[in-house]
């Protein structure tokens, strides 16, 4: 099972508004021991969104979706994931009662629209103004605005996903290889992939900034003993290869230089 994200609106595509929910949701995961394994930007293209949609309920990941969930006509979310579903559009009674109570004598078709989802989906409670989200099928689908977005994603993560928190076990801890090639560093990157498998490896070439100076960013993220045992090792064989490098500021690093 991996965490994945779907941002939906023209105006992230056109660039009219800049998207937000791809590095709180990076946040909100990490800390609870998370992590985001795939991110996609659709817009607002009804046709092109149920295809999207058929393909990530395919994967049995948790995927949340980000915008479209209103009754305007531009909004298309609903309906795409009940047609990828081939399923039927129904007014989800929960959400009946929430939005009865919410609007009075002031409520109309439209607004009841906002609790039609496809049949068998549940609510997501929303704090900031009541309307809900829905849920389905591993799909979280929750409004595009942050202010109501965001604690969404986390009433979802801390009610239906507890159980895989680990943020107390997991750790990122990497250093900084000056002057090296990823390209020399792979027999070594192999190795510690291969024999830690519970944790993930990450290599990140760059230059220093303002610098013509080349260097690797080579670390691990997973469990804490087993990131600090393959550091360690790392460590070991840049020494014994004779390279210079240093801990990632901001991560702990196993071992010293």
């Amino acid at each position: 099972m991996a965490f994945g994200a779907i941002i939906i609106g023209d105006e992230i595509l056109s660039g009219r508004r800049q998207d937000k929910h791809l590095v709180k949701l990076i946040e909100l995961l990490a800390a609870r021991g998370l992590k985001l394994g795939w991110a996609r930007y659709v817009g607002d293209d009804r046709p092109r969104l149920i295809d999207t949609l058929r393909q990530t309920f395919a994967t049995g990941d948790v995927v949340f979706s980000f915008g479209g969930i209103g009754a305007t006509p531009d909004d298309h979310t609903r309906q795409s994931a009940a047609a990828a579903l081939d399923a039927a559009l129904v007014l989800h009674p929960e959400a009946e009662t929430i939005l009865l109570e919410k609007f009075g004598a002031e409520i109309t078709p439209h607004r009841l629209q906002m609790g039609v989802y496809p049949a068998g989906a549940d609510i997501i409670p929303n704090p900031y103004n009541q309307v809900p989200g829905f849920a389905i099928r591993e799909h979280y689908f929750v409004p595009g605005f942050p202010v109501m977005a965001w604690p969404m994603v986390e009433w979802v993560l801390d009610t239906r996903y507890r159980h895989l928190h680990h943020a107390d076990d997991y750790v990122e801890q990497a250093v900084i290889v000056w002057e090296a090639f990823e390209g020399h560093l792979i027999d070594l990157m192999e190795a510690i992939t291969a024999d830690f498998p519970d944790a993930t490896l990450f290599s990140l070439p760059a230059f220093a900034e303002g610098e013509r100076r080349r260097f690797v960013e080579l670390g691990m993220k997973g469990p804490s003993a087993r990131v600090g045992e393959a550091m360690t090792r790392i460590e070991a064989e840049l020494n014994r290869r004779g390279y210079a490098w240093e801990p990632k500021p901001g991560l702990g690093v196993a071992g010293d230089a």
